[in-house]
């Protein structure tokens, strides 16, 4: 097998970790987001995880990372130079290229991921978008027709605003997340699932609406991230559903950054 790139996207709740072997994404494991977990915890588990899907652990020869937890940057950096003998290519670090112009009032506040996102989106997509990702924060990115990224929005992820209902509210449960049997609810659980889930499709595609109107344009809309399934065939304006946007971009921003 020829030489392998880890891509590496940190959440504050899960982080994936894809590996591309010159030709396609050969395997994809999602872990949850911890900041003390060491170097030497991830060479372990990653090379366990390559071992079950055939993949050699030692043909993985370039690594680059997306990260939300600052926290964990250090244990990353120490993985990828002790265990992959290599130097990560961090988003987001001064002497990284990302190709896109980020216009907004503070580009130095424009998140990694969200710049991959629009990386990662603009490669597929003609026109200007909205990637809407769908994690611990729900975030609307404006993508412009020439790949420009144009700020957004940030909300409350669905499952942030789940945990805060059942938190404040003893005597309310904590609930599976899904689409209820009818928008009235008959109980207190159906009730709820009514509350947040078709809540929060009508906060996305109400968002979506006024980001449409303010911006004039037509605007294609992408729905990623790791819980965006929930709202296939509920969302009236999300256009089209797909996982691959960010590690999409990771990849091309590595090959951006190659001498």
């Amino acid at each position: 097998m020829s030489e392998m790139l880890l891509a590496i996207d940190v959440g504050n709740t899960n982080t994936v970790f894809a590996v591309y072997d010159g030709e396609a994404w050969v395997a994809r494991w999602r872990s949850h987001t911890d900041s003390t977990r060491t170097a030497d915890d991830y060479a372990v588990w990653l090379s366990q995880m390559c071992q079950m899907e055939a993949l050699p652990f030692g043909n993985i020869t370039g690594c680059i990372v997306s990260n939300v937890v600052p926290q964990a940057q250090f244990n990353f950096r120490n993985f990828a130079r002790r265990y992959l003998n290599v130097e990560p290519v961090f988003v987001g670090d001064p002497d990284v290229s990302i190709g896109v112009e980020v216009r907004i009032d503070r580009p130095e506040q424009a998140g990694a991921d969200r710049l991959v996102n629009a990386v990662g989106a603009h490669l597929v997509y003609p026109g200007a978008l909205i990637v809407v990702d769908s994690g611990t924060a729900t975030t609307f990115d404006i993508v412009g027709a020439d790949g420009g990224f144009e700020g957004g929005i940030i909300a409350p992820g669905i499952n942030l605003s789940q945990k805060a209902l059942h938190d404040a509210a003893s005597a309310l449960p904590r609930i599976a997340i899904q689409r209820p049997p009818s928008v009235i609810g008959k109980d207190t659980v159906t009730a709820m699932q009514s509350g947040i889930f078709l809540g929060y499709t009508e906060l996305i595609d109400g968002l979506v609406r006024r980001i449409k109107k303010e911006y004039g344009k037509p605007m294609t809309v992408i729905g990623t991230g790791g819980i965006a399934s929930l709202f296939e065939g509920t969302s009236e304006e999300i256009d089209t559903y797909d996982q691959d946007v960010t590690i999409r971009g990771l990849l091309e921003i590595y090959r951006r950054n190659q001498s």
